[in-house]
């Protein structure tokens, strides 16, 4: 799926995003999900379709099992590929409450209101194609990619352009020091929150930060699975949780339920998913306080229709599950 513009954070720069979508369908009823191709996170098309052939036969037996009892017969068999578990464990989710003409969300959440706005995201650039893309999509909360020896001056620059919210997302790329510091200078820019400033694995650096940094910090690269989430609440103020990084929406659930329980904020993003991820993503924004949800307005073109935006509202579609149709 090529992207409108490449999209860069601190560690590569993407300019066509690979794909994979997966379908559950007993012929008359059809639920997705999807995985992208992600290589800090070891994925890629080969790898998930030989996950998905090594399963096919444990989901083709089950007969209306709850999709969490599908999730932990097929998840000791993908332990070590999580993408291709979320794709499965999506689309079957999306086939079970399609089978039952309910919406995917209504199995926990009876919320009719207004959820959360997503955020748009803005990729590392010059500073002018930076403020031409936030010019070009006016949208009342972006999160900015920094990582940069001027990620300061980046944002003080994108303050001209427009008074939206913002959050930033260093991407693990900045030290201790760089985040204390930048902290008092990105508050007094109407920043919210700091995504992941520091390397996954520098635990001691992430919990001297959580007392001090006068921004809260929301983990990312930190934060993959259930059995981060108890660490995180010593480090972090939040988490953000990646259906792809955790399996899917059966332990995004769990996670979800646990943060709560340690009084953490929560969030969910995408990994430039196209429409069929982002229907699923964004069926649990019910239960979140904040959502990253823009991966299908970053593509030249997307491959199905389903959940769309206004101005950063989440707009659901009419149709039972995830609301997803393939183009």
């Amino acid at each position: 799926m090529p992207l409108k513009r490449p999209f860069r954070i601190s560690r590569y720069t993407v300019e066509t995003q690979q794909t994979a979508i997966v379908s559950i369908s007993d012929g008359d009823c059809t639920g997705y999900g999807e995985a992208t191709a992600n290589p800090y996170y070891s994925s890629s098309i080969e790898k998930i379709e030989e996950s998905v052939v090594s399963v096919r036969s444990m989901v083709e037996k089950v007969n209306g099992t709850h999709p969490n009892d599908l999730w932990h017969q097929i998840e000791p068999g993908l332990r070590t590929d999580y993408f291709s578990l979320s794709a499965i464990d999506c689309a079957y989710w999306d086939y079970y409450a399609r089978a039952n003409n309910r919406t995917l969300r209504s199995y926990w959440s009876n919320s009719e209101t207004d959820s959360i706005l997503s955020n748009y995201t803005i990729g590392i650039d010059s500073i002018e194609i930076m403020k031409e893309k936030i010019l070009e999509k006016p949208w009342p909360i972006y999160k900015i990619k920094l990582g940069t020896p001027d990620d300061i001056s980046i944002i003080r620059e994108l303050r001209t352009v427009t008074d939206a919210l913002f959050r930033v997302d260093a991407n693990c790329a900045w030290t201790v020091d760089e985040t204390i510091r930048n902290a008092k200078e990105l508050k007094a820019l109407y920043v919210e929150f700091i995504e992941q400033p520091l390397p996954a694995d520098d635990w001691e650096g992430m919990r001297y930060l959580k007392s001090r940094s006068v921004l809260p910090t929301i983990a990312d690269e930190s934060c993959q699975r259930y059995e981060d989430v108890r660490r995180c609440a010593e480090a972090f103020h939040g988490i953000n949780i990646k259906l792809m990084k955790c399996g899917g929406i059966t332990p995004a659930l769990q996670m979800i339920k646990t943060a709560r329980e340690l009084g953490l904020k929560v969030m969910a993003g995408c990994m430039t998913e196209s429409t069929v991820g982002i229907s699923n993503l964004t069926q649990l924004a019910p239960l979140l306080d904040y959502i990253d949800a823009d991966g299908p307005l970053l593509l030249k073109e997307d491959i199905a229709t389903g959940v769309s935006f206004q101005k950063g509202r989440i707009i659901y579609s009419s149709n039972p599950g995830s609301g997803a149709v393939l183009k």
